[in-house]
């Protein structure tokens, strides 16, 4: 018997009390299916969370309920709620009177001899001991839903900050990939008279403007911040509640005046006198109201804490439909700007063609050596050329966009500035031939 494993399961949606023998190797599906019979809640519908917060594993037997340590296995509880439901409003009824309380809360002035009185008194203790150990077990049920909401709202806060983050990477991007594309095409339209010019080229530049445009879409998540952030207040609001705190001091208060007149009472010697319940009956009767109004309040703050958990599950798909929104869309102004580079070497590399062509011509018919090709490329003090990227910043491991951007334009204008006068030697070659 001292072998044997019970977990004890607090339905919250009725305030009772299961308790189940737990099957050595039970699995979990296999207890909720036993816990389904007996609350009517299903399987799918429930979720069993243990005081701090934590939902059981469905992958670990049905033993993580029971957790041994100095409490024991027989005080140990674990909290059922069903997901179905975020408004929890009873009625809950109280536990019920045995038959020797019931008799003197009917008649509080009836006369019972001492002996037989001291024995209803016992029980008429216990029942109020037991009514405020029932308003800590729920209040316990509540305060493990809160932890269980403050988990999810730092999940909720750990996608959200990745989002925030992705959105404004993205935003960077979009602003050096607009300003460039710009600046290509200015460019572009300058040297179009005298140099290279590809129609079908053109016009995928402009297609690319354009749909850099549709991917700035992505990137607007203000109204899911908004929707964040009006829930985070909420969520802060709830902590500070009153009614996130114990409510059991009027009972608790209760229970000692009822200890102590039980104990005025066995001081009485067992003689043949008799006397009345009226005190302790009073007493029993201000414990049920008052587990009746701290009840009330707290099922009200508890649907309140479910609201706003099922809140944020209603939240986490769109912030994950978001953050995929902007990686598809990042990944597309990332191939468009690599696409669109590659052309510019690709004219660049037709430029410097035609130029050695024409300038070998030229100086054949002269009969002078000819001219490389690469003379119009600035020289560095030690006499090599400069990689022309060598300038180029990028934006690896978090760096400053804006600083990405300066950097990137000048190498911009840097390489138009050379594409002209490419096509200038290309011109004054062709007019010597």
């Amino acid at each position: 018997v001292l072998f044997l494993q019970i977990v004890h399961i607090l339905n919250m949606t009725s305030a009772k009390i299961v308790s189940f023998l737990l099957h050595p190797e039970e699995s979990l599906h296999s207890l909720q299916i036993r816990i389904e019979s007996e609350t009517g809640i299903s399987t799918g519908n429930q979720e069993l969370l243990l005081e701090t917060g934590i939902c059981l594993d469905p992958r670990k037997p049905a033993s993580q309920c029971v957790i041994d340590g100095v409490r024991g296995w027989d005080s140990y509880m674990v909290y059922l709620f069903d997901k179905s439901k975020t408004v929890y409003d009873g009625p809950f009824a109280s536990r019920s009177l045995s038959d020797c309380v019931n008799y003197i809360v009917q008649d509080s002035k009836i006369q019972l001899p001492i002996p037989q009185l001291r024995k209803v008194w016992a029980e008429a203790v216990h029942y109020v001991i037991g009514l405020k150990e029932d308003y800590s077990r729920l209040f316990q049920g509540q305060r493990a839903a809160m932890l269980s909401l403050l988990r999810y709202n730092a999940n909720l806060i750990k996608m959200k900050n990745n989002m925030v983050s992705a959105s404004q990477q993205l935003k960077a991007k979009l602003e050096f990939f607009h300003q460039s594309i710009r600046l290509d095409l200015e460019r572009y339209s300058d040297q179009m008279a005298y140099g290279i010019s590809s129609e079908k080229m053109l016009k995928a530049w402009k297609e690319m403007q354009e749909k850099a445009s549709q991917c700035a879409q992505a990137e607007d998540i203000g109204y899911l911040d908004e929707q964040i952030m009006a829930l985070h207040t909420e969520i802060v609001e709830l902590q500070k509640s009153p009614y996130a705190r114990r409510q059991g001091e009027v009972m608790e208060s209760l229970e000692q005046r009822a200890i102590d007149l039980y104990k005025q009472l066995k001081t009485r010697p067992p003689d043949h006198a008799y006397s009345d319940s009226t005190d302790m009956v009073k007493i029993i009767v201000q414990t049920v109201q008052s587990q009746d109004r701290v009840l009330k309040e707290l099922f009200g703050h508890l649907s309140k804490l479910l609201g706003c958990k099922q809140k944020i599950i209603d939240l986490l798909p769109k912030i994950e439909v978001a953050l995929n929104n902007i990686k598809e869309a990042d990944n597309s102004v990332m191939q468009m700007q690599g696409k669109r580079q590659r052309e510019i070497w690709h004219l660049l590399k037709i430029a410097c063609t035609q130029s050695s062509s024409r300038s070998l011509v030229s100086s054949s018919l002269e009969g002078t050596a000819p001219t490389p090709a690469a003379t119009w490329l600035p020289q560095s003090s030690s006499g090599n050329v400069p990689h022309p990227l060598s300038s180029m910043a990028t934006p690896e491991d978090g760096e400053n966009f804006v600083h990405v951007i300066e950097e990137n334009l000048n190498y911009l204008e840097l390489f138009s500035s050379i594409l002209q006068e490419a096509r200038q030697e290309q011109s004054n070659s062709m007019m010597v031939s």
